[in-house]
């Protein structure tokens, strides 16, 4: 009996740990891409990274005002906020000489372009995504 009870718990804490081990892996954290603005322009003007999860930080170098970050997959019309990565946006408008930062955003192969409709920056900034 005592090895039937031995053997049920060594299975019932492997079970647990796989399992805990999986979620560890789900949640794993999100890799930075971290951009700067000066006034009227990105200094990164293009980006490759692998696929996978990125929160976007943003620096807000003597601009003057506030700056925002907005991502659209290349193509796609960037003045139609539908088209927007909702995600990537900054979580709030990032003041003068502060970094801010966006959600997770998961990227996927492909081209977007980015932008800052605030600063006002160019929209021909490109992120590639391999």
């Amino acid at each position: 009996m005592k090895k039937v009870i031995a053997l049920f718990v060594l299975v019932f804490t492997v079970s647990f740990a796989a399992q805990a081990q999986d979620k560890m892996m789900k949640d794993a954290p999100a890799k930075k891409i971290t951009l700067e603005q000066t006034k009227g322009e990105f200094t990164q003007k293009q980006i490759t990274v692998s696929e996978g999860t990125y929160v976007f930080e943003i620096d807000n170098n003597n601009v003057g005002h506030k700056v925002g970050f907005v991502l659209v997959q290349k193509g796609k019309d960037v003045s139609n906020p539908e088209n927007h990565i909702k995600t990537a946006y900054v979580t709030a408008a990032v003041e003068n000489n502060t970094t801010g930062h966006s959600n997770p955003t998961k990227l996927a192969k492909g081209e977007y372009v980015y932008f800052c409709p605030l600063n006002p920056t160019s929209t021909d900034n490109v992120l590639i995504v391999k």
